[in-house]
């Protein structure tokens, strides 16, 4: 093990934190690439980044001694116990930087999830207040007084209390987190398995009938290529992040006339392979969507020019109203209306499930309870009437050819 003094960069006071970097060597990554193992513990030392004077120029050099005697120090441990130290390194080690990233890879997905990953983070910063926080700091204790700080006191940039969804959210990354570190060895025990999860409110999911469905697609919208990705969104059931980065060589071509997408997808990943691929046949009007006849190459975006940004929802909302459709639209109402509308039309949720790609059958029971036609049917129709004048009609159990008396066993 080698172990070396490292300076942080500066803050914005222009001092550097000092830390130990522990290296243990190299390894191969997934992707093949060599990976260098190492871990970092923060030491309360700093010194200034372009000291101006005498006395500063001091100051660095009394921190730097410090360092070096710390070094020093888990050098000579490290050759005792080497197995010990290497636990102890790793429970001192950062866990913002470690948080910080996961919250970088996270960036590839989906923009929401990515937000939400950077803001939590934000509002861990603000309750622990210094500019490191370690693993070993971590614990159930400091979990649930987060917890208790973001439901009562954390507030958004306009200065309003954070709502229920956005508190199970933020409490949520910290969590994932957590069991990532204790996956990877990081951590022996998993302080995110003794503090309970917020539970999210159950908020109103919007959908388009297929009626607005046809409105929209007859409808004007200022970005053809956002209205050509919602509407696929609405035939396919994706994700904005899987839809943006959808490549021509994920879509194979199968007989004369069917196509499919062969991709993995943003969200869903196996636990074994670290890959999971979604196999989706596109329908005649998601093919009529993906505009065959401009296809590019292989790596280059079916939907080429779709990008993300702040006016995206208000452009959706505009022709949503140019359409008739008063309701909040967003992108991802286009997955809620593929759900919707497959279960209205008697799909399996299981097949459902499958085809949206998710992991647990009971993410898809959210959208059977919004259409859920068989408990209407029943509290209108099966309920016997009471306050009415009308006899109810009795029940009887008949042939359905003859109409003659059937007999019940008992």
């Amino acid at each position: 093990m080698n172990i070396k003094i490292n300076k942080r960069s500066p803050n914005s006071q222009g001092m550097q934190r000092l830390r130990l970097a522990y290296y243990y060597g190299s390894d191969k990554g997934e992707d093949g690439k060599t990976r260098i193992k190492r871990h970092y513990e923060p030491l309360d030392l700093y010194v200034y980044h372009k000291p101006k004077n005498q006395a500063e120029r001091q100051h660095n050099k009394e921190m730097m001694r410090q360092a070096e005697a710390a070094r020093a120090a888990r050098q000579v441990e490290a050759h005792g116990n080497k197995f010990q130290l290497e636990d102890r390194i790793k429970t001192a080690s950062s866990f913002f930087d470690f948080y910080d990233r996961i919250t970088e890879k996270k960036e590839s997905g989906s923009v929401s999830n990515h937000a939400n990953w950077v803001s939590a983070g934000k509002h861990l910063r603000r309750y622990h207040g210094k500019a490191e926080l370690t693993f070993d700091e971590v614990d159930g204790e400091f979990l649930e007084g987060f917890k208790q700080y973001l439901l009562s006191e954390s507030v958004t940039k306009s200065q309003t209390k954070l709502s229920q969804n956005s508190v199970a959210a933020y409490f949520g990354k910290i969590r994932s987190a957590l069991n990532e570190a204790y996956a990877e060895g990081i951590i022996r025990q998993n302080p995110a398995q003794k503090v309970g999860s917020v539970k999210a409110d159950n908020t109103k999911r919007v959908y388009l009938t297929v009626s607005e469905m046809k409105r929209m697609a007859d409808a004007e919208c200022r970005y053809p290529v956002l209205k050509r990705a919602f509407l696929f969104s609405c035939q396919t059931g994706l994700r904005w992040s899987d839809i943006q980065k959808l490549k021509w060589k994920e879509i194979e071509k199968f007989g004369e006339d069917h196509y499919r997408i062969i991709f993995e997808q943003q969200k869903i990943k196996n636990s074994a392979s670290g890959k999971s691929l979604l196999y989706l046949d596109l329908s005649d009007d998601a093919v009529e969507l993906i505009e065959l006849e401009n296809r590019g190459d292989p790596e280059d975006r079916v939907f080429k020019g779709l990008k993300y940004s702040s006016y995206t929802n208000v452009a959706l909302l505009q022709w949503a109203l140019r359409a008739g459709v008063e309701k909040h639209v967003t992108f991802h109402a286009g997955r809620h209306s593929f759900a919707v509308a497959l279960l209205s039309r008697g799909v399996s949720i299981y097949q459902v499930s499958r085809l949206l790609g998710h992991s647990e059958l009971r993410t898809t029971e959210i959208y059977s309870d919004i259409l859920d036609e068989d408990r209407t049917r029943t509290m209108r129709f099966s309920v016997p009437r009471i306050l009415s004048e009308e006899d109810e009609p009795e029940t009887t159990n008949s042939c359905p050819h003859c109409g003659h008396p059937l007999e019940v066993a008992d």
